[in-house]
């Protein structure tokens, strides 16, 4: 199983042990580089289909939101810098280009396995997905601002697994709404952190600190997953807890970036939004910078 750990928290916690330090101090601490390995497992590559289940009562604004973010990953006509060419860093991993395409949607209003959700439940919520002809699909599960899920804003703002089949191992993910429950551990920068440096928050592209949130932390977990499905692809750590191609890169959404700061960003003249990533139908959104293999850095849009 792999998790997208939350590390804000152990950024901000050492930006503060630091802040008490003399320049000189700092001056001579060194960061190890970011390299994650490929341990020679399979990847998702080629088409990719996503499948959604969304649990609990999103309105059709929260859905369109999300819907298009993943319809612009491979949309190549919004202008620079876009979610797109975003995306098209994975093209740099084993395996080359990805395309996603959205499938089967599941709308599960009636909470049919409650509001207080294990991983065991979020395993059976996507297994009604069903699976594909091949390994190349993720059904992804998404549960709303009610939602309480196991160690949700205490080390997780989202993750992606497998299960195992006769013939083929099924990749899934999940990823929850933090506006109600941890907004400054899983919306961050469109909310205050829960520690750290209580900087004035961003505006939400979208206008939804929860789901502009979940954007983020969706482009997290769907990156993490096609590069590293099954456990045996790029990571860098054991495979238990592991940095992977967005969570290796926390924090950072812009050049300059540094803990408590996401870095150079655009704003929306007219909301005063903050963005990095434009997408179908002029949506506006804010990704995290992905490792990429050809520098082995950060790459974040701006």
């Amino acid at each position: 199983m792999n998790s997208f750990l939350l590390l804000l928290t152990i950024t901000f916690t050492t930006l503060a042990n630091f802040s008490s330090a003399s320049p000189r101090i700092l001056a001579l601490v060194k960061t190890n580089p970011i390299i994650l390995k490929y341990h020679k497992g399979a990847l998702l590559k080629g088409n990719i289909t996503i499948n959604l289940i969304w649990y609990g009562k999103f309105t059709p604004p929260q859905r369109s939101i999300i819907i298009d973010f993943i319809q612009s990953l491979n949309h190549q006509v919004a202008p620079l810098p876009s979610v797109s060419s975003w995306w098209r860093t994975t093209a740099n991993y084993v395996g080359g280009p990805r395309t996603l395409t959205l499938g089967k949607q599941i709308l599960d209003h009636n909470y049919s396995l409650g509001k207080s959700l294990k991983e065991t439940h979020i395993a059976a919520l996507a297994s009604k997905l069903g699976v594909g002809p091949t390994i190349n699909f993720i059904n992804f599960v998404l549960t709303d601002a009610d939602v309480a899920v196991e160690d949700f804003c205490m080390n997780r703002c989202g993750t992606h697994g497998y299960t195992r089949g006769k013939e083929r191992n099924s990749a899934y993910a999940w990823v929850g709404n933090s506006g109600r429950q941890c907004p400054g551990q899983c919306a961050w920068p469109f909310a205050k952190p829960i520690v750290g440096p209580q900087t004035t928050p961003l505006v939400a592209p979208n206008g939804d600190v929860g789901v502009d949130g979940m954007v983020i932390n969706l482009a997290t977990v769907l990156a993490g997953t096609v590069t590293n499905p099954f456990d045996g692809g790029y990571f860098q750590g054991p495979a238990t807890a592991p940095l992977e191609a967005v969570t290796a890169c926390t924090g950072i959404f812009g050049s300059g970036a540094f803990p408590g700061y996401p870095g150079k960003v655009l704003v929306d003249k007219a909301s005063g939004a903050s963005y990095n990533a434009r997408g179908v139908d002029g949506r506006k959104y804010l990704l995290p910078a992905m490792w990429d293999p050809k520098t082995t850095t950060c790459k974040p849009l701006l």
